[in-house]
């Protein structure tokens, strides 16, 4: 089996990062899935995400599998939820899995899990109890990825920028 970790991205993965990124715009538009078809994330997002080290590749046998951004601290995002509530409270210590996608040519390898796995490891690495993550209703696809890695569904969020709604996720580790 490939060597298979993460690793903080750098301004010179920003293409493989976006590449990434517009084809799961695509891969939800086939779907008929309202997530990430207004273009965000732009490429000015994911460059900022870089910049301020909050992105992650999988590298999947020397090669950029998949991306992610682990926020740390309060996301605006998470300060209102409805039809649940967060296990540790809206203003707890957390990390918060945006910008999640794994590249087409690898997808059917179960490396989301492993982006995941290796998102909340570095999670607990930086200190943190707290893993939370969102997504879009009907993307059943990520849906299924987030509660197979350990996640409980708390309740509806809605995006500060659009407010779209977005299901939410939690897991408190030790």
């Amino acid at each position: 089996m490939p060597a298979t970790y993460l690793r903080r991205a750098t301004q010179a993965d920003l293409p493989a990062i976006t590449a990434i990124i517009d084809n799961a715009k695509a891969y939800l538009k086939k779907q008929n899935i309202d997530q990430w078809q207004d273009g965000y994330p732009d490429p000015a997002i994911l460059k900022q995400d870089i910049k301020d080290g909050i992105t992650f590749v999988l590298i999947f046998g020397g090669a950029i599998a998949g991306t992610a951004a682990l926020h740390q601290g309060i996301d605006i995002n998470y300060l209102k939820i409805d039809d649940g509530n967060w296990i540790t409270g809206i203003d707890a210590r957390y990390t918060a899995i945006h910008r999640i996608a794994v590249a087409s040519n690898f997808r059917g390898q179960h490396l989301s899990e492993k982006l995941m796995s290796g998102l909340i490891t570095i999670s607990n690495v930086l200190g943190f109890q707290d893993v939370r993550i969102d997504t879009h209703p009907e993307n059943k696809g990520m849906r299924h990825v987030i509660t197979t890695c350990g996640f409980d569904y708390r309740g509806k969020v809605y995006m500060q920028r659009d407010h779209a709604l977005r299901y939410a996720y939690e897991l408190v580790i030790k």
